[in-house]
């Protein structure tokens, strides 16, 4: 009878009369296995003889540099977005970490705190000589002025001093009555009669 049973309708009967039964569905339980796996993240069951592949098909070098310059490119997008670099320095770090440069996060942003520093200290010392210059400049402005100034009192004076020269020299020039004719002084000799 159960041979001859080949419809779902024949199954079901011979199930309700008790001549078949369903089995149970196995069990597999991952119990086991995620208990292994709470203890490889612990650290436990990786020691040397656990492990079958070698370091880089184990972790590729290619997957950890990845992963490192793209922490540090987040870092730079980051501060420039913030203003706290400017397209200049965002340029250079980036360049730099490309040429495996920074280490990692934190060797990057040591330098970053440096590089401003730097950079403050160099517009300062640029501000101060630029202040040095212009005190300079306005300072040799003043000396000659005061020396173009005493020029022209000297040349005044010794105007003065010149006039006063030629007016006491015409007074002692003017004849007195009986004098010769000043300027017609005669230095010959008279001339012997033979």
């Amino acid at each position: 009878e159960i041979s001859m049973a080949t419809s779902r309708q024949n199954i079901r009967k011979l199930k309700k009369d008790g001549y078949i039964f369903k089995k149970p569905v196995k069990i597999h339980s991952r119990a086991r296995a995620r208990r292994h796996a709470e203890a490889k993240a612990k650290g436990r069951h990786t020691g040397t003889g656990k492990r079958r592949g070698t370091r880089n098909a184990r972790m590729p070098s290619k997957r950890l540099w990845i992963n490192r310059l793209r922490v540090l490119r987040r870092l730079l997008a980051k501060y420039k977005r913030m203003n706290k670099i400017d397209q200049h320095m965002y340029h250079e770090l980036y360049v730099k970490s490309k040429g495996n440069v920074f280490k990692n996060k934190r060797v990057l942003i040591e330098h970053i705190i440096a590089a401003k520093a730097e950079k403050a200290r160099e517009k300062a010392l640029a501000e101060q000589a630029a202040a040095r210059r212009a005190r300079n400049k306005a300072k040799r402005e003043r000396i000659a002025v005061k020396k173009a100034e005493s020029e022209r009192a000297h040349e005044a004076d010794d105007k003065k001093k010149s006039k006063a020269k030629a007016k006491r020299a015409k007074k002692s020039a003017t004849p007195t009555p009986g004098a010769a004719p000043a300027g017609k002084v005669s230095h010959k000799q008279p001339k012997k009669d033979k």
